[in-house]
């Protein structure tokens, strides 16, 4: 079998734009990756000069899926900057926002984006309801939607969209493709769930507008949130806080549960053991160097790990009896590179072996050009070449490793420090299902940390409902702290880093402040960790290395590569970058 090149462009069911390019050796699996972030990104460049109290609301908009996760990073950043503590209420209720933006993502990551390289739509045309009902009594037992006649309908609804020639979202999928498993009635019983989780979807993201008074983009503040309590109040304001809000804030947390716990994690388990050797494909070596910022706080203002649920660390090749401490204060410790990105650092050229900037000196300057090797124009290419710069992603690195993000790594990291929250779930898993702890660093280990972590995040979303009431009727309504709002208190020159948990993983936001002014900006996200191009050196980014030794049944129809890179949850949205203070277009990039 002679060499075969595989591009797939745009990949599809994520959030932005992205390449992914591979090559079949002789075996007919995959020798060599290269990924590609073909979307740019402004923000950095936008936020110089503009007042630190407003990135929180320039940064939200790096992305329509995270949501309120930038936000929440560019405050803390600002807020470590000039020393602004956040009180109780604040902590509370940040943590609540997050751990809602957590669940929906996850969600709607598997049902919308992630579940059709498993699920055949079309199949489902022919599955006998009342078998797909008995299933669903099996796995789903509490579920309250069941029954022959419900599923019954689910299919006359596909039945009659594939008669009319209209599959709206269940368009263009690899329907019929040999490496699909499933049998018809667990397709049914999965479209089915992938149309609930629509509902579910908009039910749960309704505390983002109580609390942050929309979604996408709630509101945020530097020094807490904007949330008015008033417990005494009898209304049901949307923006308030209030007996009736946090009734039906408390509603919607405990049917998160249900739906997370009843229909989400039995459908992965489900679908997973039609197929167990995607347990074993999808790690590479990157998916063993595994990274976490920590996050959801117990107590306001205290980053140690002792105080947050999620745990941050380092963990090295994949061993696990060693979690490293990580220290964003440390300049040697993150680094971003651009040896295979379209972007130059003012220090390349130098004699020296250390080219990655720590992102508080970071620098976002393009430099686009074609790769050797690659096959096209400028403005249009079938294939780039990997032998120079290919990507509109830069390379981070924590000490010189290259690593993955994410919710794999926060439940490896909370599983090796002990925490019970994760060591509990995983034990429990890979006990149903036979499978050794190794069994995680794969696709579907990826997929099933990802409900692990949903599981986690559903829970919080009820205690922290109970918090803020509990915290409220002691008689703390204080939801900000003002004191150092005006720049004439804060010191001339301060720099600050804010740490998050996103959904897709590590995310951090740096700036620099000078004369009450942003003078940088960098933000680091978790798609930078996995979807970075290879190091100076030729050590794969996790999206890369993740496919290699993947086996391709039909290289015109790489429905394997689609599996593993959804696994992640791109957002390349998040990830890629531009430069132009004028807002003029520098270059046209167009792919095949």
């Amino acid at each position: 079998m002679s060499e075969t090149r595989i591009v797939v462009d745009p990949l599809t069911r994520i959030e932005g734009h992205m390449r992914m390019q591979a090559v079949l050796g002789g075996d007919g699996k995959i020798a060599d990756a290269w990924s590609t972030g073909t979307m740019w990104r402004g923000i950095e460049v936008i936020l110089k000069g503009r007042d630190p109290r407003d990135a929180w609301a320039f940064t939200e908009r790096i992305c329509g899926v995270c949501t309120g996760i930038h936000a929440l990073a560019a405050v803390r950043a600002v807020e470590g900057a000039i020393g602004i503590k956040i009180p109780t209420n604040a902590n509370i209720i940040r943590n609540l926002m997050n751990a809602v933006l957590f669940v929906q993502d996850h969600v709607t990551h598997f049902y919308q984006l992630h579940a059709l390289d498993w699920v055949d739509v079309i199949s489902a045309l022919n599955a006998d309801p009342r078998e797909a009902a008995a299933i669903e009594s099996k796995i789903s037992p509490t579920h309250e939607l069941n029954g022959a006649g419900y599923f019954a309908d689910i299919q006359r609804q596909l039945k009659a969209s594939v008669a009319g020639g209209q599959l709206s979202i269940f368009k263009n999928g690899y329907w019929g493709h040999p490496a699909m498993k499933l049998p018809p009635a667990v397709n049914l019983l999965a479209t089915a769930h992938y149309l609930e989780a629509l509902d579910f979807q908009r039910e749960i993201v309704k505390i983002h507008t109580i609390l942050g008074g929309k979604n996408p983009h709630p509101n945020y503040l530097v020094g807490g949130v904007p949330c008015p309590i008033n417990m005494n109040s009898t209304g049901a304001a949307g923006d308030m806080i209030n007996e009736v809000t946090m009734n039906y804030m408390r509603d919607i947390a405990k049917y998160t549960v249900d739906f997370v716990k009843n229909v989400y994690m039995p459908d992965i388990k489900a679908i997973a053991s039609f197929y167990p050797e995607w347990f074993k494909y999808g790690g590479g070596i990157s998916s063993k160097n595994l990274l976490s910022f920590g996050e959801f706080p117990v107590r306001p203002n205290d980053w140690s790990n002792d105080n947050l649920v999620m745990p941050g660390g380092a963990i090295v090749d994949g061993n696990l009896k060693e979690v490293h401490p990580v220290n964003p204060n440390d300049p040697k410790e993150i680094q971003e590179f651009v040896d295979h990105s379209w972007f130059t650092y003012s220090n390349e050229g130098k004699d020296t072996k250390d080219l990655g900037l720590y992102p508080f000196d970071g620098e976002t300057v393009p430099h686009f050009e074609l790769p050797k090797g690659s096959v096209g124009t400028k403005t249009k290419f079938s294939w780039l070449g990997g032998d120079g710069k290919y990507s509109w992603i830069k390379t981070p690195k924590w000490k010189g490793h290259t690593m993955e993000v994410g919710p794999l790594a926060r439940v490896v990291v909370g599983y090796a420090l002990g925490k019970e929250v994760y060591k509990e779930p995983v034990d429990a898993l890979l006990k149903e299902m036979n499978l050794p702890l190794e069994a995680v660093f794969s696709t579907l280990g990826r997929t099933a940390a990802r409900a692990i972590d949903a599981v986690v995040a559903a829970d919080l979303m009820v205690k922290y409902v109970d918090d803020l009431t509990a915290n409220i009727k002691g008689g703390d309504e204080v939801a900000a702290n003002m004191e150092k709002w005006d720049p004439s208190t804060w010191p001339k020159e301060c720099k600050g880093v804010g740490l998050c948990e996103a959904p897709r993983g590590a995310l951090s936001h740096w700036c620099v402040i000078k004369d009450g002014k942003i003078a940088n900006w960098q933000a680091v996200v978790p798609t930078t960790w996995n979807a970075c191009p290879r190091d100076a050196n030729g050590q794969h980014g996790a999206f890369e290395a993740s496919l290699l030794g993947t086996p391709i049944i039909d290289p015109k129809k790489p429905l394997e590569i689609l599996r593993t890179i959804h696994s992640f949850d791109p957002c390349l949205a998040c990830s890629s970058h531009l430069f132009d203070p004028e807002g003029k277009e520098i270059t046209k990039v167009v792919s095949e």
